[in-house]
């Protein structure tokens, strides 16, 4: 099960998908233009279904193989959305949108999946059906639970979920995975400090709220230093202050502090809320001030399940001769959770080289990644629902 010789056949025809998808961006679950080319691909391939609007603005695909009557039923997902940034490549396919672009090679993961489903649909060397999905709205909108909400998992009765990304920093084509956590837990918060507010020149009759929001920021470090077990892991991190004065001499009298939490555990996820809530309102009490915290649990823990993380290390292993099986988690969130929490199934990195980071300006997705994508895409496929 190597790089198979079709897609490098087809390889021009999937990197003219990836650069139209590349030229024009779309965010979130605003997808009209990448959805409909998405659909009309899929039923130029002769894919046996397709359904739009799955999730709001996702499509599926449905490819029955030799004999469906097996019951097996294998998920494939790749995510559709942009970024909102200005692309700063210089490519001749770059943006042609101000303020959106593919920062994430969600363009190459589409097109390696499209390229994958054209494969299946041609060869149908399986015996069960697998489903392609097109995700909206991966950054940061929550469309993987989108489509599960809309019932993905129970509609196709899907047994087992399948997704890559590419991961600048691993050598271009190779793979990468673990078994258990891989990305984390994201989370979000709002704590918004109230005092006293007034002249700066009589800080005595106020009750400073910059002092005390600097005193939190300093405070919720020890969150993760002294709360967390060393052996685990746990971020905390303040990104954002805001007063609602913008003089130079006047002490406001709300200053609100924006952040993120990641974890890797569902207790640390809970444990960092619990500390993050106690630090911020008693920190405030400590200065005669008060603190409201807003937390916001996000994606959950992207957990690979034992199982399918090793045949997707397997077939990985075909078609690469060699994968890492203990790739270091990320502390990036990933909303491919949410399907994982719904059914078994792995999340796998895939090399783009010594590119820029994703979500920088002048990241690129690397083609030549493309057909060991596809190939493990469609082997996937294959392996686990063998023909015969």
């Amino acid at each position: 099960m190597p790089v198979r010789n079709r897609f490098a056949e087809m390889l021009p025809e999937i990197i003219e998908w990836r650069r139209d998808f590349h030229a024009n961006p779309e965010l979130g679950y605003d997808l009209d233009r990448t959805a409909g080319r998405v659909a009309d691909l899929l039923r130029d391939f002769g894919v046996d279904e397709v359904s739009e609007g799955i999730g709001r603005s996702g499509v599926v695909g449905v490819i029955r193989g030799r004999d469906a009557s097996s019951g097996r039923v294998v998920g494939l997902r790749a995510d559709m959305d942009a970024l909102p940034i200005n692309e700063a490549t210089g490519l001749d396919y770059a943006s042609t949108v101000a303020g959106k672009m593919h920062a994430c090679g969600h363009d190459g993961h589409t097109a390696m999946l499209l390229g994958a489903a054209k494969y299946l649909a041609e060869t149908r060397n399986f015996d069960g059906t697998a489903i392609v999905i097109f995700q909206p709205a991966e950054e940061g909108g929550a469309g993987g639970k989108a489509m599960i909400e809309d019932g993905l998992a129970d509609r196709w009765n899907i047994q087992e979920f399948y997704a890559l990304h590419n991961m600048p920093g691993i050598p271009v084509g190779q793979f990468a995975i673990r078994e258990g956590g891989i990305m984390a837990a994201a989370d979000e918060f709002e704590i918004v400090v109230t005092g006293k507010g007034g002249h700066a020149a009589k800080p005595n009759d106020c009750i400073d709220t910059l002092l005390v929001a600097s005193q939190i920021i300093v405070a919720l470090q020890s969150v993760v230093a002294r709360n967390v077990d060393p052996l685990k892991s746990g971020v905390v991190s303040c990104c954002a202050i805001e007063t609602d004065s913008t003089a130079h001499n006047v002490i406001p009298q709300q200053v609100r502090i924006s952040g993120t939490a990641r974890s890797l555990d569902p207790e640390i996820r809970d444990l960092q809320a619990g500390a993050i809530r106690r630090v911020a309102e008693n920190t405030a009490a400590a200065f005669g001030a008060t603190a409201t915290l807003d937390y916001h649990y996000g994606y959950p823990v992207t957990v690979n399940h034992s199982e399918p993380t090793r045949h997707a290390a397997e077939v990985a292993r075909q078609v690469a001769g060699q994968v890492d099986t203990e790739v270091a988690p990320l502390m990036a969130g990933e909303d491919f959770s949410f399907l994982l929490n719904t059914r078994p199934g792995a999340y796998i990195f895939l090399g783009n080289g010594d590119t820029a980071m994703l979500h920088h300006p002048e990241y690129n997705f690397t083609e030549d990644a493309i057909p060991s994508g596809a190939s493990w895409l469609a082997g996937m496929v294959e392996a686990r629902m063998p023909a015969g």
